[in-house]
């Protein structure tokens, strides 16, 4: 399978700002950044300078949306933004959506993680309406790479990159897109639900869930690819979690599939997250991953016409999204927490190939979690599983390269 060489997003604009901030240098009570200065060529002396989260400036990663006012929100598990400076100073100004400064909400905070030239620096809650981060401070220039990533799922929370602030020769610029890119569209186990809360009797919480330590971020590293995730805990085909049996049709991934993202959390700023269309173009996959059937598992439980509903259901999808990307080869994957419906998964890619003639598509077995590796919160996988299942992906879809 051939993959197209994406080229590097030049960060070629011709906007600088002035040395110091109009209007209040030192910021002001409510973290409002004020605005600098533009002149017609790129300030080349060090000084300070404001940005907003625009591809321009920096790398998109994952699903995400910019308001009316300029915030970009990070909707998606694991999405966020990534630059790189020459400077000796970086702060990024964060935005808390309705979920994030309402005690009631504790459990559904967005998380949020900090890498400085490839290293985690600093992570947190975000658990007030706005928040600035000093990222990176030297005494002298250095060339460095600072990425903010939203750990923590759409469902419970999104969370808002109202500035960039830097003292820099320049301006920020987006790193490089890799080669190969990935998109994961899955549930709980691919948003790292309980990662980090290795008692299997303890329940959800945000401050526990991390993506970047679950399989589908981990094999995106294994193979140095770009990643985008679509995931939602409790999601299904055709079913979310059923704890008695009824089908909860409201917890779907297909009907949210063409969306930013759906949050429990309300509004991320003024704009409902389901209400915003995803732009396919924006992010076009080489690879396709769907792990989705274990919380389908719990509505179906060994009936055979509710497991014909979910393979018709899983056939429909395969449909949505080879229409969506039309390039990309798709794997589905199930097994991880329970491989009951992986005959099913089986049925439902050799169904659609033979329906519409589609032969860039395929199943994958994952190995069900094992008792020696331990589990995290609510049975869930924990980092050792994670990082047995991303092994066994990452030469999957080598594989899959290769052909």
């Amino acid at each position: 399978m051939k993959i197209s060489v994406m080229k590097m997003i030049a960060a070629a604009a011709a906007l600088t700002f002035s040395g110091c901030f109009l209007t209040g240098c030192g910021g002001t009570e409510s973290g409002d950044t004020p605005e600098a200065a533009v002149t017609e060529a790129e300030d080349m002396t060090l000084s300070e300078k404001s940005f907003k989260a625009t591809d321009e400036y920096v790398k998109l990663i994952g699903r995400s949306f910019m308001d009316e006012e300029q915030i970009l929100w990070a909707v998606q598990s694991a999405s966020g933004v990534e630059f790189t400076f020459t400077g000796t100073s970086a702060a990024v100004v964060l935005k808390g959506d309705s979920n994030s400064f309402m005690p009631s909400g504790k459990d559904n905070y967005a998380r949020y993680a900090v890498y400085v030239n490839g290293e985690r620096t600093d992570e947190g809650m975000m658990d007030e309406s706005e928040r600035t981060l000093e990222v990176f401070s030297s005494d002298t220039e250095e060339e460095t790479t600072v990425k903010v990533l939203k750990v923590s799922e759409s469902a419970n929370s999104t969370l808002g990159i109202k500035s960039i602030n830097v003292t820099s020769v320049g301006n920020i610029a987006p790193t490089p897109e890799k080669e190969l890119k990935i998109e994961f569209i899955g549930d709980s186990i691919t948003c790292g639900y309980g990662v980090d809360d290795e008692v299997k009797e303890h329940h959800f919480v945000t401050d526990t869930e991390d993506a970047t330590k679950a399989y589908a971020v981990k094999t995106a590293e294994l193979l140095d690819a770009d990643y985008s995730l679509v995931s939602f805990s409790g999601h299904g085909i055709i079913s979310g979690y059923s704890g008695d049996g009824k089908i909860q049709s409201s917890q779907t991934v297909p009907q949210f599939y063409s969306k930013v993202g759906r949050s429990y959390g309300g509004k991320s700023g003024s704009t409902t997250v389901s209400s915003v269309e995803w732009d396919f173009s924006r992010f076009v996959p080489d690879i396709v991953v769907i792990n989705l059937g274990t919380n389908d598992d719990s509505y179906t439980k060994g009936d055979p016409e509710k497991i014909q509903a979910y393979t018709d259901g899983y056939v429909e999808f395969l449909g949505m999204v080879r229409e969506k990307n039309p390039d990309a080869y798709i794997l589905c994957t199930l097994g991880i927490m329970g491989d009951n419906l992986y005959p099913a998964v089986e049925q439902a890619v050799s169904t659609y190939s033979e329906q519409s003639g589609d032969t860039r598509v395929s199943a994958m077995h994952f190995d069900v979690q094992s008792p020696e590796d331990g589990y995290a919160a609510d049975w869930h996988p924990t980092a050792k599983t994670h990082d047995k299942a991303a092994q066994k992906l990452a030469e999957e879809i080598k594989g899959i390269l290769a052909e």
